[in-house]
């Protein structure tokens, strides 16, 4: 496992291989002590999962407030979607940067996603499910939520969502 710093300090590429014989294959996914040498500090206090079943299924664009930080790392581990991860911290020199990397089942891809940075996706393929490691605990009135297509940031995405949840489709442009 190592790690791909972005142009968003607390936005990294996790890149894992597989290994495979004749049984099929094994990968790490996760290791503390991995991610600490490079520069992660993260404890996951909660995993979660999130089922996709249909193609162009769009989530996000999700925070929590500052004052309980929630840093995730992201890992797609059946089908494929594209991963955006959008800076919108206070006081960050890249105040309103997004990043972009496709995640899918294959390509042993994982996104760290440091606290108040908004997070979604879109699924580019049916039966998408995806793995969460929670850095912090999930706190409902300090979840906020940023427009997937708030004009201030201009995330390019690579489909319009086909299924999107009214709480994400009239999710307000981001106040600040």
């Amino acid at each position: 496992m190592h790690t791909v710093p972005t142009s968003i300090q607390g936005v990294s590429i996790i890149e894992s291989q597989w290994l495979h014989d004749k049984r099929g294959g094994f990968m790490r996914s996760f290791c503390e002590h991995e991610f600490a040498a490079s520069g992660i500090a993260f404890h996951t206090v909660q995993t979660n999962l999130s089922h996709n079943i249909a193609r162009g299924t769009l989530r996000g664009m999700h925070y929590q407030d500052m004052r309980v930080p929630e840093p995730k790392i992201v890992r797609c581990i059946r089908g494929a979607i594209y991963d955006v991860a959008l800076d919108v911290r206070k006081g960050s020199s890249t105040f309103g940067k997004w990043e972009t990397v496709e995640l899918g089942a294959q390509n042993g891809r994982a996104l760290f996603i440091d606290a108040g940075i908004a997070h979604g996706f879109i699924t580019l393929t049916d039966d998408a499910e995806l793995l969460y490691h929670m850095g912090g605990f999930y706190e409902p009135n300090l979840a906020r939520i940023v427009r997937w297509n708030d004009p201030a940031f201009g995330i390019q995405w690579p489909m319009p969502p086909i299924v999107i949840s009214p709480r994400d489709a009239e999710a307000p442009d981001f106040a600040g």
